[in-house]
């Protein structure tokens, strides 16, 4: 049993009213394993960087147990590069540079190895490749996860509503639900989404939180309000490997697990803002991720007499 997680594998230049880096390790996929990984230790990562990444950025995936044998790596060609510059409420940005380089005419690979695959991530790419990866695995995993954005939305809405049918969970922020179902109310969008075809929906809030809908529950889960974010880039990428990173520790599928998945998504996420790129989710210590889920609990947790 392993967990698959397909996403870029990227270079970023970010600049955020704290201060800006050069080129650092980013992408989805890199956020996410690397989430992942403090939950389960038989992470796969399916990406494809250009000979420009260094071995010492994939041994640090190594380091951390994930399985780097479905990374191809292109001779002669440049990874994927994105740069951005944040604004002064750190929830919207400028894209700078946007570098498709390898990721232009991307084509996942599954290796044979990669086959007993039992949880699957679906990192933001086209929602072609994502179907191209389900449809390249032997069987269906138990868990499928599809993370996507508003620009498939703009410009690619059939192949995306294909891919979305497809899914168990969808995870997407609350700008993109309203887009996507036409409703202003979570809610209501929420129930119409779920007529696309997943079983569960997680509409992210940022600095609000995070709601997941299956059938006729609601769970609402908190943010930690955190006194310095530095760096938001990654955040929603981290959260969703934290969430089916622990999805594959537990191995059963159901709405209690997914609740307590989102708490332990939202505790790395907050740890990823509070340095640039990956460099805080790097070095975490399993005591330092159980005492902030603590936070997270105690945060929403009360008694009270009605």
């Amino acid at each position: 049993m392993s967990l698959i997680i397909i996403g870029t594998v990227a270079f970023d230049a970010i600049e955020t009213p704290f201060g800006k880096t050069d080129k650092i390790v980013g992408g989805a996929a890199t956020y996410a394993s690397l989430a992942a990984s403090y939950f389960y230790d038989k992470v796969k990562i399916v990406g494809v960087v250009g000979d420009d990444f260094q071995k010492s950025d994939i041994d640090t995936f190594n380091e951390h147990g994930i399985d780097t044998e479905g990374l191809q790596i292109k001779d002669g060609e440049k990874s994927f590069f994105w740069s951005g510059k944040y604004h002064n409420d750190m929830n919207s940005r400028d894209t700078l540079v946007t570098e498709l380089n390898v990721l232009a005419d991307f084509d996942p690979i599954i290796p044979e190895s990669y086959q007993d695959c039992e949880f699957l991530m679906l990192g933001n790419l086209t929602p072609i490749v994502q179907q191209t990866v389900i449809n390249r695995l032997d069987k269906k995993p138990k868990l499928i996860v599809l993370d996507t954005m508003n620009f498939w939305m703009d410009i690619m809405m059939p192949d995306l509503l294909e891919t979305i049918k497809m899914v168990d969970v969808l995870t997407i922020n609350d700008a993109e639900a309203r887009q996507l179902s036409g409703e202003y109310s979570l809610v209501k969008a929420a129930e119409k989404i779920l007529q696309m075809g997943p079983e569960y929906l997680i509409i992210k809030k940022g600095e609000h939180g995070a709601l997941l809908f299956h059938e006729d529950k609601i769970f609402s889960a908190p943010a930690l309000p955190l006194a310095e974010v530095f760096d938001p880039t990654g955040a929603g990428d981290t959260f969703a490997g934290g969430f089916i990173g622990y999805m594959a520790k537990v191995g059963t599928v159901n709405f209690n697990n997914m609740k307590n998945a989102i708490i332990f998504g939202s505790a790395l996420a907050s740890f990823c803002v509070e340095k640039f790129g990956t460099e805080k989710i790097l070095n975490l210590t399993q005591e330092e991720v159980a005492a902030r889920v603590q936070e997270f609990v105690s945060l929403s947790s009360f008694t009270i007499e009605v």
